[in-house]
């Protein structure tokens, strides 16, 4: 029984399209994976915010803030949302820079 060659190399390249199907996703995808980064930085900030109050803030937390600002951003088609999660980025750029600043002058 001889195997045709280019099976296996379709095969291939339809795994691949696949693939990255599911890693775009749709235009609901996009915006369910900004809505949960935005819930995780502010849900970062909250945690910051309660330490400062408590006087507990270590470095633990300024690293959890930073992956968060770091984490990539999807793009999705709403305007309004958009810019929402531009200030909610600002928003904790803005802070974790107070907080660093705040560690160098101590």
């Amino acid at each position: 029984m001889k195997v045709n060659g280019t099976n296996g190399v379709a095969g291939v390249a339809s795994v691949d399209a696949l693939l990255a199907l599911q890693d775009v996703g749709g235009p609901l995808e996009r915006r369910r994976r900004a809505f949960g980064r935005a819930g995780r930085i502010l849900d970062v900030l909250d945690d910051v915010k309660v330490a400062l109050l408590d006087g507990a803030l270590d470095g633990g937390d300024l690293d959890r803030l930073r992956r968060a600002i770091r984490d990539e951003r999807s793009q999705t088609d709403d305007p309004g949302l958009e810019a929402l999660l531009d200030q909610i980025e600002t928003r904790a750029a803005v802070e974790m820079a107070k907080l660093e600043q705040g560690g160098r002058a101590a």
